[in-house]
């Protein structure tokens, strides 16, 4: 009787461990597929922050892209608008040099006038020669006379100092120039002083 006692107290012990290593296999299991599940969350966060990071990081390198270009384009404004400027400080600086050396053309103009009726002089040749030099000099410069006589009158170009009636001549029409006008690179050096009839 004991025997069979002990027997059976043997394979209820032997029961108990099986349930017990069965248990804890499942146990195990669970425990590494709950290992499995959490670290995948994990990497899924990680993920969505570096994602999220990421645009952060490109938002910012759009600002610093635009930034630059707005630089750059401002940069080339401020080149563009130094460049305007100096031509035309340059540009009034030869306007006042030129204005400078109208006076000696009037006069050489006037010595011509006075010597039109000579004929074969040395001295009407040097002249109209120094004359045919510095209208070579201006024009290389960019100044060129204004034409006035049989034009309309013109504000911006003619100075009329003297008005008359005359029938045969439309309105507003130049008939004698006193001085001759320039301009240069499209600016006027000087107005040109003429009569202007009806």
């Amino acid at each position: 009787m004991k025997k069979d006692i002990n027997s059976k107290d043997e394979e209820v012990i032997n029961i108990d461990e099986n349930e017990q290593t069965a248990n804890n296999s499942c146990d195990s299991d669970s425990s590494s597929n709950c290992g499995e599940e959490c670290q995948t969350d994990s990497v899924n966060t990680e993920i969505e922050e570096l994602k999220a990071k990421l645009e952060e990081k490109n938002l910012q390198c759009e600002e610093y892209k635009n930034a630059v270009q707005r630089i750059a384009a401002e940069f080339d404004n401020y080149k563009k608008r130094t460049l305007k400027e100096k031509e035309a400080l340059s540009l009034d600086a030869a306007i006042d040099t030129v204005n400078t050396i109208l006076p000696v053309v009037d006069n050489l103009e006037r010595a011509l006038k006075a010597a039109e009726e000579m004929e074969n002089n040395p001295l009407k040749e040097g002249v109209e020669m120094v004359m045919r030099q510095m209208m070579e000099c201006l024009e290389k410069l960019g100044v060129k006379p204004i034409e006035a006589i049989d034009n309309p009158f013109n504000p911006e170009l003619h100075n009329a100092v003297m008005h008359v009636e005359d029938e045969e001549k439309g309105v507003n029409v130049v008939i004698e120039e006193f001085q001759k006008g320039y301009t240069m690179k499209g600016k006027v050096v000087r107005h040109s002083m003429v009569k202007v009839a009806n």
